[in-house]
Parts: structure tokens; C-alpha cells; sequence
């Protein structure tokens, strides 16, 4: 290999987003080249792309608050209470003459839950100073309740056929919840990167004191970062809603320790200050592409926790090495 060619190599691997993308593609590859027929089907490949937005949206909002050092163990229960807020509307009622209003209101009323829900916990975090980590550990406990309360603990079901668009539709061949999906993770990176919102949110997660010496309002920053967690989670649970065509208070249990899993390999960091939304989606895809070939190989569920784990922890010593030369 010439010195030429090196080099951009070097610059690509020298990023956590970099050395991401490329065990991106060495697992796309691994996988075409163990089950070529049945991975780059065009039925797989769709199904991948259904598949991965409902928890990838989750990651979203687990990214955002780990920017500020945080977390959000609550995503999963918020976004069942806010799915069955929107379950039980349209099932009272299903039959009005305007169904339409019915379904945009379905839709209004989950993310205003949603969204309160995440007020609620940026206020125990921002005016109450709980620590994050166990302020939405109660409050997702919370959510969860009320979520069993309002439905006894069965699913909600005999949703109109409307709700179904969402999680299971094709826009020009392209699946609704991809573009969705698509949609909002461009418009969190923008946010992130092009606004003083974003630079905010970064100054904290990477040096709180000097934060507060910049006459940022800290608290204000962080209720707005809970409350915009809390709106992307009531997405993500109109969107396993959809795919479901029911709603329960114990949909998605799996997606907490995916959300955050996929959040720390995207190369965001735990204690705050970096992260980028690219890094995300190429954790997504990695893992998706990951669990899609491993169920087609037949491996356990067991074996697929292990690797999973592996996976995590190898990304994250590649991102932490450096060479006994390079330490500071």
C-alpha cells in the first residue's frame, strides 16, 4: 500500500465514525458472504429497514441526553404511556365522522405526553439536582404504572387502519418509518451542530463549570433536552404502535439496553460533551445488519447477548487505545 493511499486511510480511522463505518461494512460483507440468498434479498433488506427505526429512534433520545452527561432510562416507559394515550383515543373513537382529526389528535395527545413526561424528568434532574441516572429510573417506573394503570395491563387493541401507516407503509417504495427515522436524525444534527442550542448542550456535557461561568441557563438547557428526549421516545412508541397495531405497557423492554448500547458504540460519550448523530446511524445499521445475519444463521439468543457485549466492549477499547507514543 502506497503512502498515497495510506493516508486517507489513516484520516478515516482516526475518528470514532470512521473506525465505525468501517466494522459497518466488514459486518455487511461477513453477512453477504455467510448467507448471500437470503441477507441481500430484497425482502431482508426491507424488513431491516422496518425493523431498526423504532429503537433507533430511541437511541436518538438517549444521544441527547447523554451529550449533557445524562441519561434517560425512561425512553421505553414513556413511549408505551404515550402510545396508549394514542391507542385509547383512537379506539373510543374509531367511527367518527372525522376520522381524520381523530387520528391527528392521537397523534397530538402522544407526543404532549411524551413531552410532559420528559418536563417531568428534566425538572428532578435541572431545579430538583437529582442525578439523572436515578431520576428516570423512578420516573420510568412511574410511566410504566400509569401505563398498566390505564389499561389493567393488557394490550389495546382493534386500532382503525390508519394507525397502521405509520410503522408499515411505503413512500415510493421507500418504508415510512426509515424516512421518518431519516428525517429525524438529520434534523437532531442539525440542531446539534448549527445552533446555540446545540453548542450549549455540548459546553455542558464537556465542562459543566465552565458552562455556568458562561452565563448559560443550565437548567432551562436541561428541561429542554428532557423534553425533546421525551418527544422522540413517544415517536418511537407511535411507531412500535403502528408496527404492532396494538399498544401495551410492556412493549420494547429489550430497547432500554439497545438505546443505550447503540448510543456508547455510535462514539458518544458517557460523561458528555462528544458525540455525533453519524456515529449513531452507523451503530444502528452495524447492529442491525449484526442481529439480522445472526438470525439467519440460526444463533441463539444467548450467543447473540455475547456478542453483543463483545462488540461493545471491543469498539470502545479501539476508541479509548491510544499508542504509548501518543498519550498526553
Amino acid at each position: 500500500m502506497t503512502q498515497t493511499t495510506r493516508a486517507p486511510l489513516r484520516r478515516l480511522l482516526s475518528s470514532p465514525e470512521g473506525r465505525l463505518a468501517v466494522i459497518a461494512a466488514v459486518i455487511f460483507v461477513t453477512m453477504s458472504a455467510l448467507s448471500p440468498d437470503r441477507f441481500l434479498s430484497l425482502q431482508n433488506m426491507t424488513s431491516m429497514a422496518f425493523q431498526f427505526p423504532e429503537f433507533a429512534i430511541l437511541a436518538l433520545a438517549m444521544t441527547l441526553t447523554m451529550l449533557t452527561g445524562g441519561i434517560d432510562l425512561s425512553v421505553v416507559g414513556i413511549a408505551n404511556l404515550s402510545a396508549i394515550v394514542a391507542a385509547l383515543i383512537l379506539t373510543r373513537l374509531t367511527g367518527s365522522p372525522d376520522g381524520a382529526a381523530v387520528f391527528l389528535g392521537a397523534m397530538a395527545a402522544s407526543l404532549a405526553v411524551g413531552m410532559v413526561a420528559g418536563l417531568f424528568n428534566g425538572l428532578l434532574v435541572a431545579r430538583l439536582g437529582l442525578p439523572p441516572i436515578l431520576a428516570t429510573l423512578g420516573s420510568g417506573l412511574i410511566f410504566t404504572g400509569l401505563a398498566i394503570a390505564l389499561t389493567g395491563g393488557s394490550a389495546v387493541m382493534g386500532l382503525p387502519p390508519a394507525a397502521a401507516w405509520i410503522g408499515n407503509s411505503t413512500v415510493l417504495g421507500v418504508p415510512a418509518p426509515l424516512i421518518l427515522f431519516g428525517a429525524l436524525a438529520v434534523g437532531l444534527s442539525l440542531v446539534l451542530t448549527r445552533t446555540a442550542f446545540g453548542v450549549k448542550v455540548r459546553m455542558f456535557g464537556a465542562n459543566p463549570l465552565a458552562a455556568r461561568y458562561a452565563a448559560i441557563d443550565i437548567d432551562a438547557m436541561l428541561i429542554r433536552v428532557y423534553v425533546a428526549s421525551g418527544g422522540l421516545a413517544a415517536i418511537a412508541g407511535l411507531v412500535v404502535m403502528s408496527r404492532a397495531n396494538s399498544a401495551k405497557a410492556d412493549y420494547g423492554s429489550s430497547y432500554l439496553l439497545l438505546a443505550v448500547l447503540i448510543a456508547v458504540l455510535g462514539g458518544v460519550n458517557p460523561y458528555g460533551g462528544y458525540g455525533r448523530i453519524i456515529g449513531v446511524v452507523l451503530a444502528v445499521l452495524s447492529m442491525q445488519f449484526l442481529s439480522s445475519g445472526l438470525n439467519m444463521l440460526g444463533v441463539s439468543n444467548f450467543a447473540r447477548e455475547l456478542i453483543w457485549g463483545s462488540l461493545l466492549i471491543f469498539v470502545m477499547i479501539v476508541n479509548t487505545w491510544r499508542p504509548a507514543g501518543r498519550r498526553p
